[in-house]
């Protein structure tokens, strides 16, 4: 199984790498990092996020596990494009192409997302606040 691991340099895509890699071959990824074979000139970026869906389109992995975020909450309200790029176009561009390919997509979201009220799981469709 070909597993496509986006955000390697963060907290979760560290830990991910680990407990990733007996699951299958992982080819971790993150802003600095040269694409895979298939497209060595690509890299994660997510300020480019149409160059994120040709490298998920070149590398055409089973399973894409996207840990990468614009963080820093701070600079991401005095930057809303950059952050619109990053934690939603690229994203959602991602979304589109593990559909075309019919990969498993699994995308971590932040914390920032859901007020921490209430004690009930949360999914994709449960509002979030604020």
């Amino acid at each position: 199984m070909k597993i496509l691991l986006l955000g390697k340099g963060g907290q979760v895509g560290w830990e991910l790498q680990r407990s990733l890699s007996s699951l299958g071959q992982v080819t971790a990824l993150d802003f600095n990092s040269a694409g895979p074979e298939a497209a060595p000139h690509l890299k994660a970026d997510f300020s480019q996020p149409e160059q994120v869906a040709a490298l998920v389109q070149a590398f055409k992995p089973d399973v894409i596990v996207n840990a990468a975020a614009h963080t820093a909450v701070d600079q991401a309200e005095s930057e809303p494009e950059l952050a619109r790029a990053i934690n939603a176009t690229a994203p959602g561009l991602i979304a589109l192409e593990a559909a075309k390919l019919g990969a498993l997509l699994v995308h971590f979201s932040t914390d920032y997302v859901f007020d921490g009220s209430g004690s009930a799981a949360r999914n994709e469709s449960s509002p979030t606040a604020p």
